[in-house]
């Protein structure tokens, strides 16, 4: 087996970021070496209470928060995601504060965090950013180097055949920081997207959910727990039966487990930052010629644009379903001040 994924999360949880998160953490192909968290979801103080108590969940008080931007680079900061992720960003289930008050975010900025851990370990370090990228604009322009120095980055975000989820052309991760997505994706660096194209392509439906939920593995019971908050919204918005859901931030981490999972190309992509066109990944999918140069003038992002199904959702519940790690009682309001 080839070397693990030495992983810099970059999250907002999220209900959907605890399922990517809880999937990472149960895959030896991953190493987690630190979440920074952003706003999105919820703000940025609710995120981070929930990347340490998610760690908490998982026994893994070791790995290190660092908190990071709670405002976009430039633009004012929109609504952030409680209508989709309830208002405790996970499902309500009452993570208004830290269930371990022994459990802090670190004394340094995430983009900090960021850079001094992939300068520090040249060439071995992943980014996954499945929010906002601001943090991720943020550690650019701190030290542009980190281009040059990371292993490669790995996106939630964006979309190139589908329509938008947050205005009629755009994602919402990448509309919420257009400004630092577009740092993102003309840094230079090894890119992948995994945009709408394959996150809506993959449906975890209620059958699904009661197979956690009826596991041994207390991470499979703990997405059980928190997913009708996100089922209720699926069905009201997309009107998807069967308690289905998008599988959004998983995807991220599932390209990095299994990249036969997907398929997809290469696509200069660029993110307009104003106007109608705000936070569009627009992907230049012309044959190159003498006629129809490229005239986007950033480099290639890998671009998921196809899932295997079947294959993805056997993985993820085998996951979190065939490790035995202890039942869990009720978490609703198991917390203490942060």
């Amino acid at each position: 087996m080839p070397p693990p994924y030495k992983i810099i999360f970059d999250t907002d949880p999220g209900i959907d970021d605890a399922m990517a998160l809880l999937l990472a953490l149960s895959s030896p192909e991953i190493e987690v070496i630190g979440l920074t968290t952003v706003f999105g979801n919820t703000y940025v103080e609710g995120t981070t209470i929930n990347a340490l108590n998610l760690l908490h969940l998982a026994g893994r008080a070791d790995i290190p928060v660092a908190k990071g931007a709670d405002q976009p680079l430039v633009v004012k900061r929109g609504h952030t995601g409680e209508m989709v992720h309830g208002d405790d960003g996970m499902g309500n289930i009452g993570w208004y504060a830290v269930s371990d008050p022994a459990l802090k975010a670190i004394d340094k900025h995430a983009a900090q965090f960021i850079v001094e851990t992939i300068m520090a370990n040249p060439g071995e370090i992943t980014l996954v950013p499945v929010g906002p990228m601001t943090n991720i604009g943020l550690a650019l322009q701190l030290e542009p180097r980190i281009a040059q120095n990371v292993r490669n980055v790995v996106l939630m975000g964006g979309n190139v055949t589908q329509v938008g989820n947050i205005s009629p052309l755009a994602e919402a991760n990448i509309y919420n920081d257009p400004h630092a997505a577009s740092l993102v994706f003309s840094a230079g660096w090894d890119l992948t997207m995994a945009g709408l194209d394959v996150t809506q392509a993959v449906r975890m439906d209620q059958s699904f959910f009661d197979s956690l939920a009826q596991s041994q593995n207390k991470f499979g019971q703990f997405v059980a727990q928190i997913i009708p908050f996100y089922q209720k919204f699926h069905s009201d918005r997309y009107a998807y039966a069967n308690g289905s859901t998008n599988t959004h931030d998983p995807s991220a981490i599932a390209y990095l487990i299994d990249p036969t999972l997907f398929e997809g190309a290469l696509y200069p992509v660029v993110v307009p930052t104003e106007g109608y066109a705000r936070g569009v990944t627009i992907a230049d999918r012309r044959e190159p010629s003498a006629e129809s140069p490229n005239t986007l003038d950033v480099p290639a992002t890998r671009v998921l644009l196809r899932a295997d199904e079947a294959r993805f959702l056997s993985m993820f519940k085998g996951r979190l379903t065939g490790d035995s790690r202890g039942q869990i009682s009720d978490i609703r309001g198991q917390t203490s001040e942060l």
